[in-house]
Formats: C-alpha cells, structure tokens, sequence
C-alpha cells in the first residue's frame, strides 16, 4: 500500500466543485501528465481542449443535462484525434493509408481514455475533484458543431475538474469475484449470486440527491438506460463516419 494505491481505491465522482479554476500550474500539471500517458503504436492520436468560452460551456452544459458541467471548476475535452496524423501523412505527400480504418479509431479511444485515467488520477493526487463526463456525447452531432472539430476527430470523453465540495460516499463496485477470473472466462453467471451486492448498493445514497434511493445494480442493468431505444446517441456511428472515421 502506497499513496498512490490509496487515491486510487479512494476514488470518488464528484459533482460539485469550489466557485475557483485551476491555477496555471495545476493546469499545466494535469496535461502534462495527460501528455505522458502510454499511447498506441507510438501514434499519440489524442487532443485536449480547455473549454473557457462561456457560450460554448452553456451549450455543452445543455447536451449533457448536468447543471455541473461547465460550471464550477475547469472543463476538458479529450478528443480521439486522426486529424494530426492524417496531416502530417498529406503533407508528407502519402495517402491517408489505415486511418479511416475502425482498428487505428480504436487505438486512438484507447490512448484518449487512458489520458482521461491519467488525468483524473493526477488530478485526485493533487487533492482536486473530477467527474469523467461520457454525456457529452448526448448529442454528438451538436457537439462537433459547438467544438468545431475537424474531420478526423472525435469527442470521446470529458473532465470536469476542480475543487470538490462535496464527500460522498464511496461507491460500492461489483466484488472481485465477478470480474476478475484465470485463463479462462466462466460462462456459468446467475444474476442470483449478486442478490448481496444489490442489497449494498440499495443501501447507498448518491449525493446528487440524498433524498433519492438508488436502485439496485440489477434493476439498473434491466432498466430503460440499456433499453433498445432511438436517441441522439444513435447517431454516434454516422458522426463517426461523417468525421472520417471508422470507414472500414
């Protein structure tokens, strides 16, 4: 155990943070660390935007439907970016070879994802909040507008970060047992052997509303959120293509 190990096992999302941003050093701090994360292939096909327009945080705030969002605090962008690469291929007078392909996309959500990690692990160090935000994504059409992103990128995740002001509770995560296995995966899973991890979760109270009891982890798997349902999210896939990516 170190204390690294115990920021990590400490971690908790949160969702209301400090009316102050980042100091420039902390900025500086956290995309450093962000830049120094382990990429793919040596591609590092990944961007970050720092997003301070106050417009364009209000129009990101509406895509996600969390009033946190480009409020308090500081909000990032991490962006799978194939544009850097594609330009340097063009101006290298060579064709866009493999990067409309889905295996270099996926390299490049790789390497932007493990930046994320990166990041909001830093950022926990450093006494700091963050909530890792998969909503922007409500909306993706709209949120490459509002961003104005190039082709051959795409908007993968967000951060929002700053000063907490809130402790939650830890939240309890599935036990060892379900998702660590040896050599091989067991195909023998009952929903029956979770009956006691969903009594510990509806037991515990999110902070986003304390009122509010949370259902249990099973209820939630078997509830709308994973329904066969049309949304704006349905449109990520022809965003995607739109962008360039993911061709083949």
């Amino acid at each position: 155990m170190n204390e690294t190990i115990k920021t990590q096992l400490n971690h908790r999302t949160i969702r209301a943070f400090k009316n102050q941003e980042l100091t420039d050093e902390q900025k500086k701090t956290l995309e450093e660390v962000a830049r120094h994360t382990s990429t793919s292939m040596f591609l590092q096909q990944f961007s970050m935007l720092h997003v301070t327009d106050d417009e364009k945080r209000a129009k990101i705030r509406e895509i996600t439907g969390q009033k946190y969002v480009g409020a308090n605090g500081d909000l990032f962008i991490f962006v799978a970016d194939l544009y850097r690469n594609s330009e340097i291929r063009r101006q290298l007078g060579k064709d866009e070879g493999a990067l409309h392909g889905t295996d270099v996309f996926l390299q490049a959500v790789e390497d932007t994802v493990l930046a994320v990690q990166n990041f909001v692990n830093a950022a926990e160090s450093m006494g700091l909040g963050a909530v890792i935000l998969g909503s922007i994504n409500n909306e993706p059409k709209e949120l490459v507008k509002i961003l104005n992103l190039p082709k051959m990128t795409y908007p993968v995740l967000g951060v929002q970060v700053g000063v907490p002001d809130q402790e939650p509770q830890l939240k309890p995560r599935l036990p060892l047992e379900f998702i660590s296995f040896e050599n091989e995966y067991p195909h023998d899973f009952s929903i029956e052997n979770l009956a006691s991890y969903d009594e510990v979760v509806q037991t515990y109270y999110d902070l986003r509303d304390a009122n509010k009891r949370i259902d249990s982890f099973t209820n939630q798997i078997g509830s709308a959120k994973l329904d066969n349902r049309k949304t704006h999210r349905s449109q990520i896939l022809e965003v995607l293509h739109e962008q360039g990516l993911c061709w083949k």
